[in-house]
């Protein structure tokens, strides 16, 4: 099914992908260690927890990806899921946090063309009612690379249970139309462009 097929529009005429295709990045330098030496395949709380909500609301998990608290791990992970034409949003957890590794923040708003900073401010909004002054050291971001939009998001499952349920899954499919609508009946430069950096 390919993205034009899954695009309509909403009650006020404004693009949407629905059902998305979604790409889970967990950053976890245990977890990503624990594969490494075991073989198998870790527990991932934070990714179940996205893809869970996600799935929920119809929308298909297409890509999961396990990767170490390292700027250019995550950013060359995200960088990748970006570009591929079968994912519509990318959502990382784990490394939003204030310790000198914690550097998930940095790694993807590297990429992002146009930024979000809404989505940074409802969730520190939302999380100030469950978890208190504690909030203000989230560093959660957001925006839209090769015009996909891309959320970080800690590793704690109820952090992202709440970022899922009250903000990413009701707009990302809004979110994911308007940032692609330029491609409506256009050729796919930025796309390209993208790809050809660097």
């Amino acid at each position: 099914m390919t993205p034009d097929s899954r695009r309509s529009t909403d009650e006020h005429g404004h693009d949407v992908i629905d059902p998305l295709y979604v790409a889970i990045v967990t950053v976890s330098s245990s977890r990503a260690s624990d594969a490494r030496s075991s073989g198998e395949t870790p527990a991932d709380p934070g990714g179940d927890t996205i893809a869970a909500c996600f799935e929920e609301a119809g929308h298909e998990v297409r890509a999961r990806e396990l990767v170490r608290d390292d700027y250019a791990a995550i950013r060359t992970a995200v960088r990748a899921l970006v570009a591929r034409r079968d994912v519509d949003v990318v959502v990382t957890t784990g490394g939003t946090g204030v310790t000198a590794d914690d550097v998930s923040p940095e790694a993807t708003s590297a990429l992002f063309e146009r930024e979000l900073p809404g989505f940074g401010e409802l969730f520190r909004a939302l999380s100030w009612e469950e978890v208190g002054t504690r909030a203000m050291a989230s560093r959660a971001t957001a925006g839209i690379a090769a015009d996909t939009p891309v959320f970080c998001l800690p590793g704690s499952t109820n952090a992202c249970r709440t970022a899922c349920e009250q903000l990413i899954v009701p707009e990302a499919p809004h979110l994911a139309g308007l940032a692609t609508s330029h491609r409506v009946g256009a050729a796919d430069q930025s796309l390209a462009e993208f790809q050809n950096e660097e």
